[in-house]
């Protein structure tokens, strides 16, 4: 299969870094045209992406290039924050990445969005996606997402690779602070109480006095609220998940990101670096099983707050991935959410990682 990758930094923001990628993994896969090009773009493109579209299509001789833009990027070889740079994915021989009006066999669909875009009209349409949401500086912009070449004002685009077997799992990097309790009373975005009359906020504070052994103050920004349908959902991992935004000592409520619903099921979690990285290890090799072969390359969507600047200045998430198949091209970005298909619903995930291995089907 002739894939692979190239990450190029610069100084400014110009066309000739897309070019530059899109030449050296074209070099790198033994190919003079691409049939397709997934295209990443740091934010310093944002406000003005065309003319780096148009330089990687120009150079690789295709128009269906396909990408977005994010605070960071990555490949194999390296990430990048903070700086201007442009990462590329080339295909040639039999893998096309295709238009989702041609998804007649309903293969999981490749999905990129705005912030601004998400809506559940077409998140849920009954096809199972992966992806991420473009992490730009606004995330209004109509050129956050592309496709064919030029910017797609609707805010997101779909696709679907032909010709590849696929595997999808996702990375919560969780240590789960309680057992599931059924959700009793909720108040909009308020948790109100759980079964056996319990507070949510004496349960989270309670737990987390257990986890930490101490009386410092619940470290909200670490916490998140897991949520299923069942408990058994959650004991298996299928679970969603949103962040903690307060509480209230007096009533014992807590304020979360989404609102949730009586009879639905709830643990407290804690970001863990630790546990993220056991985590990332064991999915990888779950899904290397899963995909029955050797994986000829990967797509990872990682939540910003899950990569470096969670794991103090290194991507442990990658740095497994790429140990575990040295040389495999992988393409990602740091993103403002993770696109995944849990217990048969496409789900938006916060600091999640999303990971897809991708073969060759047999001819």
């Amino acid at each position: 299969m002739k894939v692979a990758t190239s990450i190029v930094l610069g100084h400014e923001a110009k066309p000739e870094l897309a070019a530059e990628a899109v030449t050296n993994a074209m070099h790198k896969a033994g190919i003079t045209v691409a049939n397709s090009v997934l295209l990443l773009l740091t934010s310093e493109f944002a406000s003005n992406p065309q003319a780096a579209i148009k330089a990687a299509a120009r150079t690789a001789n295709c128009t269906q290039v396909m990408g977005c833009s994010a605070t960071g990027i990555f490949t194999e070889e390296d990430w990048v924050l903070d700086a201007p740079a442009a990462a590329a994915m080339v295909f040639g021989d039999d893998v096309t990445l295709q238009l989702a009006r041609h998804n007649h066999s309903q293969q999981p669909l490749l999905t990129l969005s705005a912030p601004n875009a998400i809506n559940s009209t077409w998140l849920n349409n009954d096809v199972a996606r992966f992806g991420g949401v473009s992490g730009d500086a606004i995330g209004q912009g109509p050129f956050s997402v592309w496709q064919n070449a030029k910017g797609e004002v609707s805010g997101y685009v779909e696709a679907f690779f032909s010709g590849v077997n696929i595997a999808t799992q996702t990375s919560h990097g969780l240590r789960q602070l309680t057992l599931p309790q059924q959700i009793q009373q909720v108040n909009e975005f308020d948790i109100l109480l759980l079964d056996r009359h319990t507070s949510p906020y004496v349960s989270l504070k309670k737990a987390w006095k257990a986890h930490s052994k101490s009386h410092e103050p619940v470290p909200l920004h670490l916490v998140m609220a897991i949520y299923a349908e069942s408990a058994e959902a959650i004991k298996q991992g299928e679970y969603n998940q949103t962040t903690v935004i307060s509480y209230d000592e007096t009533n014992g409520g807590i304020t979360l990101a989404q609102p949730l619903k009586p009879g639905q099921f709830l643990s407290w979690g804690l970001r863990d670096t630790a546990i993220a990285k056991a985590d990332i290890t064991l999915m990888t090799a779950q899904l290397a099983e899963k995909l029955g072969s050797q994986p000829d390359f990967a797509l990872l969507f990682s939540c910003l707050g899950r990569g470096p600047y969670f794991y103090e200045g290194t991507d442990q998430d990658l740095k497994v991935i790429t140990q575990q198949f040295p040389q495999m091209p992988l393409l990602g970005f740091y993103g403002n959410g993770e696109i995944a298909s849990m217990s048969g619903y496409n789900q938006l995930l916060p600091y999640s990682a999303v990971l897809s291995l991708f073969s060759a089907k047999a001819d």
